[in-house]
């Protein structure tokens, strides 16, 4: 059955010549029962195979279909021809343009099936006694309410179709949206991941650098501060790898939404030892905290972490051999703030801006981008004296 239904459902116009048919074969039959002159039955001939026309192309071409109805009830009133069988197309055609056809043509089709009823009660009056006038309207009302009900019901199929069209529309539409924002969200995820592996290659490099050159300079003067620096470098070397390879995999499984299980989270927690590392490098590092630590967010503790990261990186590049930093977090009751300074001789301010052969300026772009994410705002440019200052504010709650 349900193969059948398809089929029927895929062939509309056969499916209407079939019933085209046999409305012919019982208009057909009525024409040699009914009574009245020869010339009567003659003429009902093209007005039966008019409205079998109407029938059997009544859903390709609804709009002429309806057309021709009315020709053919206009023909039959001329002809004389009375009601039949074959008028039952005028309802198929009245329900079809309802629900398919053109708006004015529905309308039509409504005025029409108005005043068929009346117009057809003035052509036939009919035989026998007279009736009052309450029975002829009720007569009237009884034959107008066929045609009444098959275009309210086509118009509410219409609406309803219309109404799961705009359903399938707007689902078809959040469905692109969803996309679209998926999309976004894994470039937005894949760009946090970019600025991840510049931190950390920029940083764990830097050190891995300073402390190859400590090496090579006091390797025959002091064989034990070379063995150090070298450890050092073997273990920041295995950090940097190990952060690395999970952030690489995350971006080689190709689902980055899901980031968030792989990729390290430093916190602020861990800027003591970041900056005991640093000074292992031979960078002089002041640290304070100042007010009562507390849990923040992990998007503000990662924001933190990796500004410090990059500053004290910047410092070491480009502050020269004898520049100190000095590090302060402070702890507010709505948020937290970061100040990193240095007093070395100083990168110009277009070089952290702008990016020089170092890709600097990459580090500060991503510094910008992390503190805007969590809501927060950045200051950094050049000391009056000399060296460079970063100064930032991370809230616990980003302003909406």
């Amino acid at each position: 059955m349900q193969r059948l239904y398809e089929f029927l459902r895929r062939h509309p116009t056969g499916v209407d010549t079939f019933w085209a048919v046999v409305l012919l074969g019982l208009s057909g039959l009525s024409i040699v029962g009914m009574g009245g002159s020869t010339r009567e039955r003659v003429a009902a001939v093209p007005i039966i195979l008019g409205l079998c026309v109407v029938v059997a192309l009544r859903r390709r071409a609804p709009e002429k279909m309806l057309l021709l109805a009315i020709a053919m009830g206009v023909t039959q009133m001329v002809t004389g021809v009375g009601p039949g069988v074959m008028n039952f197309a005028m309802l198929v055609i009245v329900f079809t343009v309802a629900t398919v056809g053109e708006r004015w043509a529905s309308w039509l089709a409504l005025v029409c099936s108005l005043s068929a009823a009346s117009l057809s009660k003035l052509r036939w009056p009919g035989e026998g006694p007279r009736t009052g006038w309450a029975e002829e309207v009720f007569i009237v009302v009884v034959l107008t309410v066929p045609f009444v009900l098959a275009w309210v019901l086509g118009d509410s199929m219409r609406t309803r179709r219309a109404y799961f069209s705009q359903l399938e529309e707007r689902a078809a539409r959040l469905e692109r949206e969803r996309e679209a924002q998926s999309k976004v969200a894994v470039a937005a995820e894949r760009a946090r991941i970019a600025r991840e592996l510049h931190d950390v290659v920029a940083h764990n490099v830097s050190v891995m650098v300073v402390q190859a050159d400590g090496a090579a300079y006091v390797m025959d003067a002091a064989p034990d501060q070379a063995k150090q620096a070298l450890e050092t470098i073997s273990s920041t070397g295995r950090q940097a790898l190990a952060e690395m390879r999970r952030l690489l995999g995350v971006l080689r499984t190709g689902d980055a939404q899901e980031s968030g299980e792989y990729v390290p989270q430093p916190d602020v927690d861990q800027i003591g030892d970041l900056i005991e590392q640093v000074r292992q490098t031979g960078l002089a590092v002041d640290f304070k905290i100042e007010g009562t630590p507390r849990p923040l967010p992990s998007g503000v503790e990662l924001t933190a972490y990796r500004i410090v990261q990059e500053a004290l990186t910047n410092t070491r590049k480009h502050g020269g051999p004898d520049a100190g930093a000095s590090v302060r977090l402070v702890y507010f009751d709505d948020g937290l703030g970061l100040l990193v300074e240095d007093d070395g001789r100083g990168a110009a301010h277009e070089l952290y801006e702008d990016g020089g052969a170092d890709g600097a300026g990459h580090g500060m772009i991503g510094m910008r981008e992390r503190v805007g994410m969590v809501g927060g705002t950045l200051d950094a440019g050049p000391r009056p004296g000399g060296g460079f200052r970063i100064s930032a504010l991370l809230p616990l709650k980003p302003a909406h």
